[in-house]
Order: structure tokens, then C-alpha cells, then sequence
């Protein structure tokens, strides 16, 4: 069995209409082609993966420890590493191509990227805190209130929800479905929405 694993760049969101009549929103990804760039090993690396190599059109620069590396592999230059865990009957060597035509309309797969960042937030906008009364003279509306004792333990406690940087962060959403695949442009649409602005770089992972 082939690697069901490619990696895409999110370029925007439309919608496709069903046989119903009803209107399915789904994220366009541009996936593909990639080429494998490396094979780890049980026996010289403790597990079995690979890592592949998104190739776009536009001119990239690598630099000279990158060059080396995918010189060696045969590769063409790449815009962006990842590593893929290999599964049970899964196979794939250095220098195969991997194109979208892997999914198939119907396919669950899994989408990984970096979420929006939206820099500072509060307690409200962050972890949807309540917030106070906005009426009969109260001065407490956004705050996050207390977040611990004063004589015992004297310290807040670790993972308490406060006011912070949000977003950013690496995002797993799961059973995501292919609604179309269209292998002529290497575009992957998907049903819903996925992590990150437009032109993130995402993982999209075939699910068994």
C-alpha cells in the first residue's frame, strides 16, 4: 500500500452543491506533488517514516545544508519538510512522487496546521469567560476574578486560565471528509473549515 499522506497549502474556501440541492462549504487545498526526501528505519532510526517534500512551482532557495540533503535523495527543491509515520502495510522509498489522486471523494482524512494567531487576548475572548454584570453600577466586566488563595497556598496553581497569547498553535482536526478530489490542478476539497490563514501549509493524513 502507497503513503496516504500529503501536505497541501490552504488557498480558501468556497462551497459545492449535493445531489439535494443542499450547499456544502468546503476549503479548497492545494496538495501536492510531493517527493520523499528520506526513509527512517526501525533498524537505524528506532521507527519507520518518511519525509516528504512539498514541490510548488514558484523558485525556492535553499540553503546549503538543504541542498546537500535532497541532493542526495534526488529530490527537486522543496518548500516545506514534514515527517509521516509510516503504518502496518504501508511502503514508500526516496525519490516517489506522491499526488493527490492517493484520495478519493468519500475519504475521512485528518488535517494538521497552525491555527490564526490573534495575539494578546483576555480571559473572555481566550476561554470564553462569562464576564461580570454590565449593569447596576458594577466595575467588574472582563476580568478574570480570583485565581487562587491569599494565605494558603499563597501561589497559583499551574494551568490556570488567564490572559495571554492566543492562537498559533498546532491544530488537529480528525474525520474530516473529501467531498472532491481534482487531480488535474493537484486540488483537495474538503467539507468545513481547517486550521490557519490562507496560504498555511497543512497535513492531510488519510484516516483507516
Amino acid at each position: 500500500m502507497s503513503l496516504s499522506a500529503i501536505i497541501g497549502k490552504k488557498v480558501g474556501m468556497t462551497q459545492r452543491f449535493a445531489d439535494d440541492g443542499s450547499v456544502i462549504p468546503v476549503t479548497v487545498i492545494q496538495a501536492g506533488p510531493c517527493v520523499v526526501v528520506q526513509r527512517k528505519t526501525e533498524a537505524k532510526d528506532g521507527y519507520d517514516a518518511v519525509q516528504i517534500g512539498l514541490v510548488e512551482r514558484r523558485r525556492v532557495r535553499a540553503t546549503k545544508p538543504m541542498a546537500g540533503h535532497l541532493k542526495k535523495a534526488g529530490a527537486p527543491p522543496v518548500t516545506v519538510l514534514k515527517e509521516v509515520r509510516l503504518r502496518t502495510g504501508e511502503e514508500a522509498q526516496v525519490g516517489d512522487s506522491i499526488k493527490v489522486s492517493v484520495f478519493a471523494a468519500g475519504n475521512r482524512v485528518k488535517v494538521i496546521g497552525i491555527s490564526k494567531g490573534k495575539g494578546f487576548a483576555g480571559v473572555v475572548k481566550r476561554h470564553h469567560f462569562r464576564g461580570g454584570a454590565a449593569t447596576h453600577g458594577s466595575m467588574f466586566h472582563r476580568a478574570p476574578g480570583s485565581i487562587g488563595a491569599s494565605s494558603y497556598p499563597s501561589r497559583v496553581f499551574p494551568g490556570m486560565r488567564g490572559a495571554g497569547h492566543m492562537g498559533q498553535d498546532r491544530v488537529t482536526i480528525p474525520h474530516i471528509e473529501v467531498v472532491e478530489v481534482l487531480p488535474e490542478d493537484d486540488l483537495l476539497l474538503i467539507r468545513g473549515a481547517v486550521p490557519g490563514a490562507n496560504g498555511t501549509y497543512l497535513e492531510i493524513l488519510k484516516e483507516s
